[in-house]
């Protein structure tokens, strides 16, 4: 009879778990995650609505020695890291540029780099950018440093992030989080799209003054309230190889085979139209695999 009650009871628990998983929490409340587990979170939200952050069990390893041909783009990277992890004035950052060039990659690297000083990272999706204000609500109180990450960021006109994402970096009555800065990749400067119709709203007064138009005062507003802008470009077919040539190493390939790499290096990134750092990561990788290396 005890057994049989332990093993309903043991059912009865399991239940509950389940059915306080898709509960609301009460208004105001939020759940803390276990902050020991990891040094990278995602915010994530339940099926209710509410959300969630929660660790990341297997964080991809990036190290700034791996990224090669963007020395100028982590140096300043690194700067601004750095002070924000010593609790020095630090700058909301934006990362633009081509595609596959190492801007998600080089913030990953950050966090390695400082992680046994406190860094930590939440990557936040687009569409739960309105509810950025909450997450750093809080993370406000903990002793850790956070970088609130979003990748490839872009936005359509009249989407609800785009506003959230404006008044927690400049311009909401909610003073600035110390331990928080924002960290965004995108492929558009702007991060808005921009047509030729926008310039209509363009005027130009009897003495030659130019006044730009609101549609277009709108559109770069939120880049501008990033204090740091970090560029990236397209890689020349030397910089393609030397970071080919890197990450073949990284996979034990001999150089006498990496210099022998180098034709068919060229020829996977004219196939795949791209000479990124990616595309030669991607290379990398075929070749160790089908050389055994």
């Amino acid at each position: 009879m005890n057994e049989q009650f332990l093993r309903l009871l043991e059912r009865a628990e399991q239940v509950l778990a389940r059915v306080e998983a898709i509960l609301p929490l009460p208004s105001g409340a939020f759940a803390q995650p276990d902050w020991a587990a990891s040094i990278a979170f995602r915010y994530r939200k339940r099926s209710s609505g509410q959300g969630l952050i929660e660790p990341v069990r297997h964080v991809g390893r990036m190290q700034l020695d791996d990224l090669k041909e963007i020395e100028p783009q982590k140096d300043k990277i690194l700067r601004n890291t750095e002070q924000f992890v010593r609790g020095l004035p630090a700058n909301n950052v934006l990362l633009t540029g081509a595609r596959g060039t190492g801007k998600s990659s080089l913030i990953r690297a950050c966090l390695h780099a400082y992680a046994d000083q406190g860094l930590r990272l939440i990557e936040v999706d687009k569409s739960d950018l309105v509810d950025l204000p909450d997450i750093v609500e809080v993370v406000a109180q903990r002793p850790e440093k956070f970088i609130i990450f979003c990748d490839d960021l872009s936005f359509e006109d009249g989407e609800g992030g785009y506003k959230a994402l404006k008044s927690i970096l400049d311009g909401s009555v909610a003073a600035a989080t110390p331990n928080v800065v924002i960290y965004v990749t995108s492929n558009r400067r702007h991060l808005l799209p921009e047509h030729m119709k926008d310039n209509l709203s363009y005027t130009t007064s009897e003495d030659g003054e130019i006044h730009p138009g609101e549609v277009v005062e709108e559109k770069i507003s939120l880049s501008e309230r990033f204090g740091l802008w970090v560029s990236f470009y397209p890689f020349s077919q030397d910089e393609y190889l030397s970071i080919a040539a890197q990450w073949l190493r990284s996979f034990g390939v001999g150089e006498a085979d990496i210099a022998k790499a180098q034709p068919e290096a060229l020829v996977w990134a004219l196939e795949r139209g791209s000479r990124s750092g990616r595309v030669a990561y991607q290379f990398a990788r075929d070749y160790a695999g089908r050389h055994g290396a």
